[in-house]
């Protein structure tokens, strides 16, 4: 079966919901990495929560979430784009011994020094458009906290989470509760829908959430409530990498940095983080990318005279 999001309403009130569960992207996103089961467990919370607040989001583009550490963790990515393409690394501090039940603080916070980002990346930017980034302290003992938290200081939206993943599989549900228009509820509206649904929610445990497919889960939770389910979605593992992106990067870096690696190694090697994907760069390779450099003054518009 393919992975699958599931959106969801409940009739007469201002409350929506989504499930996912991630199986086959989450496989390929640690195809060719080997982590710990303690970070394998946050990475995959954060691949299913990106998956969640983006299908919510009307915006062409990518979300990355970052988590930023300052422990044997020192860095967590999860990307999802408005297609539900997926990709998600972390990077290990060299000497990482980490427990396999090391909670989010232990891999990420020691010192007080971690921090969540979100970025949106629109995918058709203006020109000077920078991607919109909020950065906050990482406020909470797991990937769920963290972003309630920052969904409620940055969007003023009550927002809960629940999350789960091992090897196999990431799930999550998101419940998030709509604005009243002019701050009054309509009629009919069911105004205790949002303490009732969390409430519900909230006696969902992890190994619940990871040994029950999502469909199984939303008629467990909710079967006296009325549902109004919309047409799935399947997200997919799909990364974004390609040479060309690789030689922008060289680029950036400069001309005299990358003839000073070439000459200590004599080819560039590059590795995808995301999906392991290699790509090499002899000289030949990297004189061929600083040869595309044009000089704006020496071409003329047409039609220009020259005085």
């Amino acid at each position: 079966m393919s992975d699958t999001l599931q959106k969801f309403m409940f009739e007469h009130s201002l409350v929506r919901g989504e499930l996912v569960e991630l199986s086959e992207a989450w496989t390929q996103a640690q195809q060719r990495r080997s982590y710990p089961p303690a970070v394998s467990a946050v990475l995959g919370e954060m691949m299913a929560a990106a998956a969640l607040l983006s299908a919510n989001l009307k915006f062409n583009g990518t979300i990355i979430m970052q988590i930023h550490g300052d422990g044997p963790v020192k860095l967590l990515v999860a990307e999802c784009d408005a297609a539900l393409q997926l990709r998600a690394t972390a990077k290990l501090a060299d000497d990482a011994a980490i427990a396999d039940d090391a909670g989010l603080q232990q891999l990420v916070n020691l010192q007080g020094h971690g921090r969540f980002a979100i970025t949106l990346d629109p995918a058709d930017k203006l020109p000077g458009q920078q991607p919109y980034q909020g950065i906050v302290a990482l406020d909470g003992d797991s990937v769920a906290t963290v972003i309630e938290n920052y969904m409620m200081r940055s969007e003023q939206l009550d927002t809960r989470l629940w999350l789960a993943a091992d090897a196999g599989v990431a799930r999550g549900l998101l419940l998030q509760k709509l604005p009243s228009e002019g701050g009054k509820a309509a009629v009919g509206e069911d105004a205790d829908a949002w303490n009732r649904t969390v409430t519900l929610a909230s006696t969902l445990g992890r190994e619940e959430l990871l040994a029950t497919g999502i469909m199984t889960l939303l008629e467990r939770l909710y079967w006296e409530e009325k549902v109004r389910v919309f047409e799935p979605r399947h997200p997919l593992f799909r990364c974004s990498c390609s040479r060309e992106k690789v030689g922008n990067m060289l680029r950036l870096l400069g001309r005299d940095e990358v003839d000073d690696a070439l000459a200590e190694l004599g080819k560039l090697e590059i590795d995808c983080d995301f999906c392991g994907q290699h790509y090499g760069f002899d000289k030949v390779d990297c004189m061929q990318l600083f040869s595309t450099e044009i000089v704006a003054d020496a071409v003329q518009p047409p039609g220009r005279q020259q005085h």
